[in-house]
């Protein structure tokens, strides 16, 4: 069995550059407002959701592992 992430977008902070769904459609959609949100907050590993979130020019997007809570990215300093 893999690992599971919560992925979150922080609303204050994306801009609406679409790359997130450019990267991983099936990880991402953007609503009315043109702001990115995850089509499932607790999904699979998947490393085009994380290319998503590597690639996000505001770095609007978080992972961590569930459970537990470790962060995926943006990787702790």
């Amino acid at each position: 069995m893999g690992d599971r992430w919560h992925v979150e977008v922080d609303q204050g902070v994306c801009i609406g550059s679409g790359m997130c769904v450019h990267h991983a459609p099936g990880g991402f959609a953007l609503d009315p407002s043109r702001r990115s949100r995850p089509r499932s907050p607790q999904a699979d590993a998947d490393e085009a959701v994380l290319a998503a979130a590597e690639g996000c020019p505001v770095e609007a997007i978080s992972i961590t592992l569930q459970p537990g809570g470790e962060a995926v990215f943006p990787p702790e300093e």
